[in-house]
């Protein structure tokens, strides 16, 4: 877990800078060639949808990957430790949605309203490695946690209301080699290649189908047989292991970075008041940093009231409430939606990326400013919030 939240906080900096990058580059006097860039084909598709449907399926597939193994070997492996993540991510994406709603009702743009719905794990732990150890552990793994779940939303979301125009025959193919790869992990193949082939051709067949293509590597992922590790930080035999740690940093260090650097680039020459004030706009923005407070924290704050969990351990409220603001960093993702939603429309786009830049910042700021006024996890402790007592992982190696 430490490997993990230190490899994701790393990335998590390296996005802040490649957003920041993007965003100059479309400012600059080498925008014209920025923009061209990113339009141009390569083969079939542009760059941008090279980036936006090829490289971010190697994206969904670490996220993929991350939720099965929480989920049968994880934090998330028993009920007990899904309730406080579950509830804090159920609210973390209903609020900010209907607050999104509330803004464009009666309009086409309403068709946007997941935009401000997840939360963005790099940035976020990004931001809290510069805090150090002003921030417990234990709430930066209620974050990861709780991103991790509304991801899995996320997808949900996407597979449900964002796919359109279905192709028939190249979904039942897709079905067909997902079929396969279910079947090489009943046999219990343990090899890699037959995976990473499958999901190549998997991700080809979902491309055609209609279906969004990133969904093949969420597809792909649960296919990766899992040899369970309990009380260890993982299992050298087991293929999800592997090919985890193997992806982990090219999407960290490459992919996430590569979809900042060319998604957050918007214009901001002529920018007005009244551009700012568009529905679009203040719906992601406040979805983001209002929404995301009501939601996460009040569902938290629920959850142990009514004994249903216990509050992460040597945690004030006064720091869940600022991790709950951080929460409203909502970069990755809600410009990947954003993205999905408006998809002819650039004048939209543009509008959601001021909204998820503006509402990321401002959850950045205030929730950073919150937890420096908090007091130092030792204080926190004596002042007995309430340890939360997860129960011990139990189980034998098997693939799963």
């Amino acid at each position: 877990m430490r490997e993990f939240l230190s490899g994701e906080a790393a990335g998590g900096l390296v996005l802040m800078a490649a957003a920041a990058l993007g965003l100059a580059l479309a400012n600059s006097a080498a925008a014209p060639h920025y923009f061209e860039l990113l339009h141009r084909y390569v083969g079939p598709l542009s760059l941008q949808h090279w980036i936006n449907d090829g490289l971010m399926a190697v994206f969904f597939l670490l996220v993929g990957l991350e939720v099965k193994r929480e989920l049968i070997d994880g934090q998330l492996s028993t009920w007990s430790r899904r309730v406080l993540p579950g509830l804090a991510a159920l609210g973390g994406m209903v609020a900010p949605a209907l607050i999104y709603i509330a803004f464009t009702w009666n309009s086409e743009a309403v068709r946007g309203w997941a935009t401000p719905a997840a939360t963005d794990i790099a940035f976020t732990l990004g931001v809290l490695a510069l805090l150090g150890r002003r921030v417990p552990v234990s709430l930066k793994i209620f974050v990861t946690a709780l991103a991790i779940i509304d991801d899995l939303g996320a997808v949900l979301i996407i597979a449900i209301f964002y796919s359109s125009g279905l192709a028939m025959g190249w979904l039942a193919a897709a079905g067909a080699v997902l079929g396969g790869m279910v079947l090489l992990n009943r046999l219990r193949v343990m090899r890699l290649w037959p995976y990473l082939v499958g999901a190549a051709l998997l991700w080809v067949c979902v491309l055609q189908s209609g279906v969004h293509a990133t969904l093949a590597g969420v597809a792909a992922a649960f296919t990766i047989p899992l040899t369970r590790s309990p009380a260890r930080p993982d299992a050298e035999g087991s293929p999800l292991h592997r090919l985890e740690h193997g992806l982990h940093p090219w999407v960290a260090f490459l992919v996430v970075p590569v979809f900042g650097l060319a998604n957050a680039g918007v214009s901001l020459g002529g920018l007005s008041l009244g551009a700012l004030a568009t529905p679009v706009t203040l719906g992601v923005a406040a979805g983001l940093f209002i929404g995301k407070q009501i939601g996460v924290f009040g569902l938290t704050w629920l959850g142990v009231r009514l004994r249903w969990a216990d509050c992460p351990e040597d945690a004030s409220w006064q720091h869940v409430y600022g991790v709950c603001i951080l929460c409203g960093i909502g970069f990755t993702m809600s410009l990947f939606i954003g993205l999905l939603a408006f998809p002819a429309d650039p004048v939209l786009q543009d509008q959601v990326k001021i909204g998820v830049l503006a509402g990321s910042l401002a959850s950045a700021v205030v929730g950073v400013l919150v937890l420096l006024l908090a007091p130092s996890c030792q204080r926190a402790r004596s002042g007995g919030t309430g340890p939360a007592r997860a129960p011990s992982a139990v189980g034998a190696s098997a693939a799963e």
